[in-house]
């Protein structure tokens, strides 16, 4: 008989976490990208300054294929009670980020209304998935994947399997910024902290380039 039980993962240290907020809000525009950011710098003025700093934008309620904002960019979505707010940040920052608990957010006229908030570790899952990740709209899915697969080098990781989903547009007040889903599989555990918290690509104050662990590819599921 043969019987091998399956090694413990080694802990591996991490720099950066996620800290989660209960929010109270009745509803909020789709494309708050660039007003949350905003409302978040003025609360917290070093949060600009951080590199490793980050914000994950807020979601209607996930249907079993994943969420799908509404096509146009003015609409706006309701939020459920269970409905979060999370920050990404170096460990140094944690205890600075609590202290938006007990503010109201003004997010381009729709108020935010910040509760208790809980310290989130990231999980060492061998795939990851991106919502979104600053792309060049001129540039085919080839060859944003060759490019982003150079930096995920530069950082150590060696990407075996990548997978393009849905592109999405944001308002900023340049213009447009446009983005693509993307799912990263086959990861060592210490490839996925990486990429969980350097990202990959710039925006993360506008919740570009954050990855999240991920058990399967349900998550791209509207790819091309």
């Amino acid at each position: 008989m043969l019987w091998q039980e399956e090694t413990p993962q080694e802990k591996i240290s991490q720099k950066v976490s996620d800290l989660v907020f209960d929010i109270k809000s009745r509803s909020l525009s789709v494309d708050h990208a660039y007003p949350l950011s905003q409302a978040i710098s003025k609360a917290l003025p070093w949060f600009e300054q951080e590199s490793l700093a980050g914000l994950h934008l807020i979601h209607g309620a996930e249907s079993g294929s994943g969420w799908n904002p509404p096509d146009s960019p003015d609409a706006i979505f309701y939020l459920s009670r269970r409905t979060k707010l999370t920050l990404r940040l170096p460990q140094h920052r944690i205890a600075d980020a609590q202290t938006l608990s007990g503010m109201t957010l003004d997010v381009a006229g729709y108020s935010i209304e910040i509760g208790s908030a809980k310290q989130k570790s990231f999980l060492q899952m061998p795939v990851v998935f991106a919502r979104y990740i600053q792309a060049d709209p001129e540039e085919d899915e080839e060859a944003f994947l060759d490019t982003l697969v150079v930096e995920m080098q530069e950082k150590g990781v060696n990407c075996r399997k990548a997978l393009c989903g849905k592109s999405h547009r944001f308002k900023m007040p340049d213009g447009e910024l446009f983005t693509r889903r993307l799912m990263i599989a086959d990861l060592k555990p210490e490839e996925s902290i990486i990429l969980q918290e350097q990202g990959l690509g710039d925006g993360r104050k506008i919740g570009c380039g954050l990855f999240m662990p991920h058990k399967d590819i349900k998550a791209v599921s509207n790819k091309k």
